[in-house]
C-alpha cells in the first residue's frame, strides 16, 4: 500500500471529465479520491468516468469512495463510469454488488461513447458490465487534454 494517489483529469467536452486514477485506493487514499473527484463533479463537469486501470489495490475504504462518488454524480444530474478495472477491483465489484449499480466498461472510449448518448439510454445502462476483450485495448478519445486535478482552473466552465 502507498500513501500517494494521484488523478489525472482530462475534459474532452463540456460536463464530461476522465480522471486517471494512479496509485492504491485504500483507507490511507480513499478521501483524497473521493475530494478530489467530487471537486471535478462540482466545478461543473457531472459526468466523469474513472480510469482504474493504474489502481494496484483497492480496499473497502475505496470501494465506499466510489459508491459515494456515484451518488455524487447523481445528486448533480451526472454519471459515473468505471473503466480499465484491473481484474483484483472487478472481483471485488462483483462480489459485493456495486457492479450491478457502477457502470463498468472495458475502455475509457467505450464508457465516454456511453456519455454521449441521450440521458434516457445512458439512464438504463445502470448495471451493464463489459468485459474486456482478448485485445484489451484501451485507446482514449480524441481532443483530450491532459489536466493536473488540483489546477485551480475550471475547464468544464470554459469549454461551455
Amino acid at each position: 500500500m502507498t500513501d500517494t494517489l494521484q488523478l489525472t483529469v482530462q475534459h474532452p467536452r463540456p460536463g464530461l471529465a476522465i480522471a486517471t486514477v494512479a496509485g492504491d485506493v485504500d483507507t490511507r487514499t480513499a478521501d483524497t479520491l473521493h475530494r478530489e473527484a467530487s471537486g471535478v463533479l462540482e466545478r461543473g463537469c457531472p459526468h466523469l468516468v474513472l480510469d482504474l486501470s493504474q489502481v494496484g489495490f483497492c480496499d473497502s475504504a475505496g470501494l465506499s469512495a466510489l459508491i459515494g462518488l456515484w451518488h455524487a454524480a447523481q445528486a448533480a444530474d451526472g454519471a459515473l463510469r468505471l473503466a480499465n478495472v484491473p481484474d483484483r477491483l472487478m472481483r471485488m465489484l462483483t462480489l459485493t454488488g456495486v457492479d450491478a449499480v457502477l457502470p463498468v466498461h472495458a475502455t475509457t472510449a467505450e464508457a465516454v461513447t456511453t456519455m454521449t448518448r441521450s440521458p434516457s439510454t445512458s439512464a438504463s445502462e445502470h448495471g451493464s458490465i463489459t468485459r474486456p476483450s482478448a485485445g484489451g485495448g484501451t485507446s482514449e478519445p480524441t481532443g483530450v487534454e491532459p489536466m493536473a486535478c488540483d489546477s485551480a482552473h475550471n475547464p468544464c466552465a470554459d469549454l461551455s
